[in-house]
């Protein structure tokens, strides 16, 4: 069984790192607003845009979307840096380090925000652990990829159930398909994934013992885009948002329609494909001071910034529908 297990595992792991999300049939310019050019990791928060593009949204608004599928969060902010790309979807702490020495970009939205309903990131105990409640995580070491909107929402979580710093562990492990095989061999005794891998690893036997359900200020993702891009031509990205407000609306109106999408595009393992449930996306809306304020603060705390960011010249709401 655990041999079957780590098989399935293995697989999916090929293909996250192998295939890139199949890349809709492109639109063709539609009008004066130009083409703007979006970097795409295979996850669930991109979901909205695949159906923007589906739906023709894009094209009611006036915009011409081109979507440059990336394969990680280092090449995605690679061609982000290079210019080659202008949005992107990411995180508070990505943009953070993106502007601590000069403003490169902007964060125009929430991309995914947990709900009640559904979590973002799960702290998930292997099935050899012994581990259900979340008191058995104290002084465990629980594999995550440091330095990232991962290992942040790990130690808010914990910290929110009231774990000292002393009893939180965590060890690296860069790689989402790495820290699934190790929880699924029971190499290591938690590990903290999003959502849908989390389902997955439930799935083939890991234990939810923790998600960020009730802290959705911990586990949101953001829409970000150049400044530069921004600057020169800020109706395009309105345009752009408007049309993901539209999908928006019809995705939590009827999700059911757009399971095709999420095989389109390998947003969800196959063997998920026929139990997922589509997270309810959120509306118009960016993160407050005080979650950037909170993640800042932990970001200096790890030493990956030595000054402030500002909060005023990296969140920018004015291109909000």
């Amino acid at each position: 069984m655990q041999k079957t297990i780590l098989i399935m595992l293995l697989s999916f792991a090929m293909i996250l790192s192998a295939c890139a999300p199949t890349v809709p049939e492109m639109e063709a310019p539609t009008s004066e607003l130009g083409t703007l050019q979006i970097a795409v990791l295979p996850i669930i928060d991109t979901l909205p845009m695949y159906v923007a593009q589906k739906e023709g949204l894009f094209t009611k608004h006036g915009v011409n979307v081109e979507f440059i599928p990336v394969a990680s969060a280092p090449e995605r902010d690679q061609l982000i840096a290079a210019g080659q790309a202008d949005g992107m979807v990411n995180e508070t702490i990505s943009a953070m380090l993106f502007n601590k020495e000069q403003v490169q970009v902007q964060v125009v939205r929430y991309a995914l925000r947990p709900t009640i309903e559904s979590g973002h990131f799960f702290i998930l105990a292997s099935a050899q652990s012994g581990i259900t409640e979340v008191a058995g995580l104290k002084g465990v070491e629980i594999a995550v990829s440091q330095g990232t909107v991962i290992e942040y929402a790990t130690e808010r979580l914990l910290q929110a159930e009231g774990f000292s710093a002393d009893e939180i562990k965590t060890i690296a492990v860069p790689k989402i398909p790495d820290r699934m095989a190790l929880l699924a061999s029971g190499e290591v005794k938690a590990a903290v994934l999003p959502d849908p891998l989390g389902a997955l690893a439930v799935q083939q036997g890991a234990v939810i013992v923790l998600d960020d359900s009730q802290h959705p200020e911990y586990g949101s993702s953001v829409i970000s885009f150049r400044k530069e891009v921004i600057d020169a031509n800020p109706d395009a990205v309105r345009a752009f948002l408007a049309a993901i407000e539209d999908a928006i609306a019809a995705l939590n109106n009827d999700p059911a329609k757009f399971t095709n999408v999420l095989s389109e595009n390998k947003l969800v393992p196959p063997p998920l494909l026929e139990s997922y449930k589509i997270p309810l996306f959120p509306a118009a809306g960016i993160p407050s001071q005080e979650e950037w304020n909170d993640a800042l603060s932990w970001a200096k705390q790890k030493g990956m910034l030595t000054a402030d960011v500002s909060y005023a010249d990296s969140v920018n709401a004015s291109l909000l529908p």
